[in-house]
């Protein structure tokens, strides 16, 4: 059972510094049609600045995060399908992960 649990599924890929997550279809960021979405791996400082701007809101605080390690806009995430914006929250979770977990 803890076999699947650690198993990276094949639309990410993982590293220290960011995850890559395949869309399962393209969406537009920042003007250019994209298959992939990178998230950059978390400071301390990108986190404050999300609570900070979100005011207690936190669908807003998690958007607002995404949207600046992803280095796009939090509308464009919006536009994302559900489907792909759960892999970026499974991506986020992953890389925030403990390694020891």
């Amino acid at each position: 059972m803890s076999q699947a649990i650690n198993t990276i599924p094949t639309w990410m890929t993982l590293s220290a510094e960011n995850v890559v997550i395949s869309l399962s279809k393209p969406v537009e960021m920042n003007g250019v049609v994209c298959d992939k979405v990178t998230l950059r791996a978390p400071t301390v400082r990108d986190v404050r600045a999300a609570n900070a701007g979100a005011v207690g809101d936190d669908e807003q605080r998690e958007l607002m995060l995404f949207a600046s390690l992803a280095q796009i806009s939090a509308k464009d995430l919006e536009g994302m399908a559900l489907k792909d914006y759960q892999r970026l929250q499974a991506g986020y979770f992953r890389l925030v992960q403990d390694d020891e977990l």
